[in-house]
């Protein structure tokens, strides 16, 4: 295992993880997601499909952060009023998907592999839980608002923020000064420099399942349109997180027949941006904050 180097045991701790994720950054905005996404367009089935493992990823993510309130390795960085999405996920669930979307909505094997870290953290290591709530809370928070306009520019969506919800952080008033917040919170977290470096490693850990993540979408996509074989949907519900180092791009998501065929290849550039939009959600937003 690296041992913690000095530089980074003496660093406060939302120092350290965002220098220890510097890295993975730039891997990230050197992809094809991010170039597109400057081109800011955004095709709804795809969008659908993100918006639905983020609502699998943060109702894992919340059910552990409910687990560990109270834990002293966790426990200041308890703002479930303030952060929390899973409430605000249902809403965009019950937009994109209709009354009956706790059964029309995909789980894929990525999303499967994501949610399985998620509690293997917080129900065996609660320690290294900030690094996922770091990672998604305030990059969502970072460039949320600005997205959210992309979104409903591009998909002509109801400036109410209708199927935007998770977007939305009604209880921060004031975004810069709740991330001052959180961080000094985060770095009145006592651990040790070994600790530590778990965390940061973990931080790194968590922006590779959410690039793992946007790329596997990618490739089912891309192969919904090369093959409609209805054979396929259920089985990629049903895959165990443990297969997710075999998926090939010939699974296919749930809610497969409501996407558009039209173009073999105008469907696909769509899916492309897509995926750019929702990695930036990451990616862009951590180094917004």
């Amino acid at each position: 295992m690296e041992r913690p180097q000095p530089d980074s045991m003496s660093q406060d701790l939302s120092e350290a993880l965002k220098e220890a994720t510097k890295e993975v950054h730039i891997r990230a905005e050197n992809s094809e997601f991010m170039r597109n996404f400057q081109k800011g367009q955004v095709s709804r089935e795809g969008f659908k499909l993100v918006m639905a493992s983020l609502y699998h990823i943060y109702t894992a993510l919340e059910e552990e952060i409910e687990r560990n309130k109270q834990n002293p390795v966790y426990a200041p960085l308890y703002f479930p009023e303030e952060l929390h999405r899973r409430a605000a996920l249902e809403q965009d669930m019950a937009f994109w998907y209709g009354p009956h979307w706790q059964e029309a909505i995909p789980y894929t094997p990525a999303t499967q592999h994501y949610v399985k870290r998620l509690h293997e953290v917080g129900g065996s290591h609660p320690e290294l839980l900030v690094a996922h709530a770091y990672t998604r809370y305030l990059g969502d928070l970072s460039g949320g608002q600005v997205l959210k306009k992309i979104a409903q520019k591009a998909m002509a969506l109801p400036s109410s923020g209708e199927g935007l919800a998770f977007f939305t952080f009604p209880s921060i008033d004031n975004p810069t000064k709740f991330k001052q917040l959180y961080r000094a919170r985060m770095n009145t977290l006592e651990m040790t420099p070994e600790v530590k470096h778990r965390v940061t490693e973990e931080a790194k850990t968590a922006f590779l399942l959410n690039i793992e993540l946007f790329e596997e979408l990618q490739a089912l996509l891309t192969e919904e349109h090369k093959d409609q074989s209805p054979s396929q949907t259920e089985f990629l519900r049903q895959r165990p997180a443990s297969l997710v180092q075999d998926t090939t791009a010939a699974e296919t998501p749930r809610g497969k027949s409501q996407i558009s065929t039209s173009s073999s290849q105008t469907p696909l550039l769509r899916w492309v941006l897509t995926l750019s939009f929702l990695l930036a959600t990451v990616a862009v937003g951590i180094y917004a904050m």
